[in-house]
């Protein structure tokens, strides 16, 4: 059925007619079934080949929403976990900048978005998973590094990067209000 529809058999058939018409002018002469088969044939053959759709990838207000959901599984699963103290303020820190950068009207930056997906969805989950899981095991070894400290640190990176998107939206609406001033000012002269 699809064969039927494809742009092979429609060039096909166009050159097919088209052999019909060469028989009905009395050119094509007893071999008028040879001429019409082939001249469908080669209109099959100079046909261009189907091209396949491109493929759907979700807008990034779907990505944000999808997102925004992710967000509060990792809320639900980061109030389970015992944190100490400086790390717990640091992830507070790094949630409400995420949380606000998520709300709806900010983030469109397809980079932003990847950004942000991957500290939500693998950075903070990873980084908070491997303080859970060595943290029992480091009071044993004496002289070794608290995971408390490596916690902090990367929670500390991810802010940065949350914080460098939220300056980069701040500037990119400073550009846009500036401009719009010169251009009523502009539009009054």
């Amino acid at each position: 059925m699809r064969y039927l529809e494809s742009r092979k058999n429609l060039v096909g058939c166009a050159c097919g007619l088209a052999g019909l018409g060469l028989t009905l002018t009395g050119a094509a002469g007893a071999l008028w079934p040879v001429v019409v088969a082939g001249l469908y044939g080669a209109g099959a053959l100079i046909a261009p080949p189907e091209r396949p759709p491109a493929p759907a990838f979700p807008e990034p207000a779907e990505q944000l929403d999808a997102l925004r959901t992710d967000l509060a599984t990792l809320r639900a699963y980061l109030a389970e976990v015992e944190l100490p103290p400086a790390a717990h303020g640091r992830l507070t820190e790094l949630d409400t900048l995420v949380g606000a950068l998520l709300e709806p009207g900010w983030v469109s930056d397809p980079e932003h978005v990847r950004v942000l997906g991957r500290a939500v969805r693998q950075d903070v989950p990873e980084a908070v998973d491997a303080f859970v899981r060595t943290r029992w095991w480091n009071r044993v070894v004496p002289g070794a590094e608290p995971p408390e400290r490596h916690l902090e640190r990367q929670l500390g990176a991810l802010y940065e990067e949350a914080a460098a998107i939220a300056d980069a939206l701040r500037e990119a609406e400073a550009r846009r209000q500036e401009t719009h001033t010169r251009y009523l000012e502009d539009r009054g002269r």
